[in-house]
């Protein structure tokens, strides 16, 4: 037999404590299966099926392969249970496929199906539409060449608060896809090993696809401007913005004195916000740098639209400004270098200024190359209002 369940998990002892739910998918045999003995959860009496030996379903082929017909069967299918197995037309499913899943420390799972498909499965889950979900059904039905296509996904519904809860979701599988981390990495070192070269003289130089992937940024957010809503922010909630971000840094300040040198500057930087009249805000990704990206044969791929993970998902769902995308996609151009360079055993002296300076150099020339091709493809410069939009959000 197999089943999900739903274990809730609450952090005191008061009426008001906060909990968390959490997805088990369950796979129960009345013998020891050897073969995934490592995904062995334990031993209980079950009322529908005896004595069972429980495993992590995710773990068992046979289980997996459960699931996969699910998706594939017609809607009115006993193969389904009693769970909400949803499909978007246009890709008939390989049924036969394996599934493997994959290792790596992730707040979800993922399961591959052959080269045929991928399944997300949400670990921990929250009662309403998980944007993942929501951003991809919308993508995929609009065209847009810069995610991986859905599939469909799988929900139930809460009796106790009539409210649905999305538990995984079917998509595309990029199997020869590059992380864009990786590949960004492997640029650094091989401009560090080019001692006399600069960023945009090396072989792998990385600039080119900086900028393809502004444009695929720009269209992708254009895309979500034409299926979600689009809104105007006033001067109100610009405060609020502002104010968000230097509680941030208060926070920031007690934890990592050094920053005290910068204060100043940030309290100004944020400051700024409050000039402003008004701002658009739209769906975005929310949590987007390099290692949400994949690159494939065809262009760019943008994956994981969940938004930050620790947030709420009311807030998760809560459209923002483009600009934080862009900047969490600048910072990410930053971080690459760094840490490369602090990954150089015994550098030091001037070979580590040097490393440092080159580090700046690959940074900057990547991040020029991202935001001049993002603002092209958007048809507009970035403007004053841009401008303070994207330092505050670079600071935050």
């Amino acid at each position: 037999r197999v089943a999900i369940d739903l274990a809730e998990v609450a952090y005191g002892s008061s009426d008001d404590a906060d909990t968390d739910l959490y997805q088990l998918p369950l796979a129960f045999y009345s013998e020891p299966q050897e073969r995934i003995s490592h995904a062995l959860i334990g031993e209980w009496e079950d009322e529908d099926f005896g004595h069972a030996h429980v495993y992590d379903a995710l773990h068992d082929r046979r289980s997996m392969a459960l699931w996969l017909a699910a998706f594939a069967a017609p809607p009115t299918s006993t193969d389904r249970g009693l769970l909400d197995f949803h499909r978007l037309p246009g890709h008939e499913l390989d049924v036969e496929a394996h599934s493997t899943l994959f290792s790596g420390e992730q707040s979800n799972s993922s399961v591959a199906f052959g080269e045929d498909s991928l399944m997300k499965v949400f670990r921990k889950v929250t009662p309403g539409v998980n944007p993942d979900i929501a951003i991809h059904q919308v993508l995929t039905e609009a065209g847009s060449t810069h995610v991986a296509a859905l599939y469909g996904w799988l929900d139930l519904v809460d009796e106790d608060t009539n409210t649905t809860i999305q538990l995984a979701m079917l998509q595309q599988f990029l199997r020869t896809a590059s992380d864009g981390w990786d590949l960004a990495l492997a640029s650094v070192r091989n401009l560090f090993a080019e001692a006399d070269l600069h960023a945009d003289e090396v072989g792998g130089d990385f600039a080119g696809e900086a900028a393809r992937l502004g444009v695929a940024l720009a269209e992708v957010h254009a895309d979500l401007a034409e299926h979600f809503p689009v809104e105007q922010r006033d001067a109100a909630a610009l405060d609020l913005l502002a104010g968000a971000m230097e509680g941030r840094l208060d926070a920031a300040l007690d934890v990592v004195p050094a920053l005290a040198e910068h204060e100043a500057g940030l309290r100004e930087t944020f400051g700024r916000l409050r000039g402003l009249d008004r701002i658009e805000v739209q769906q975005v990704h929310g949590d987007l740098h390099l290692g949400q990206t994949l690159r494939t044969v065809k262009g760019w791929k943008i994956v994981d639209f969940e938004g930050e993970p620790a947030k709420p998902l009311a807030e998760r769902l809560k459209p923002d400004s483009v600009w934080r995308d862009v900047a969490g996609m600048c910072r990410s151009f930053d971080y690459a270098p760094r840490v490369v360079a602090m990954t150089g055993s015994g550098v030091e002296g001037a070979e580590a200024e040097q490393r440092n300076y080159r580090a700046s150099e690959w940074a900057t020339r990547n991040r020029t190359a991202f935001l001049d091709s993002y603002t092209a493809q958007r048809g507009e410069e970035l403007g004053d209002s841009a401008s303070t939009l994207l330092d505050a959000y670079l600071a935050d």
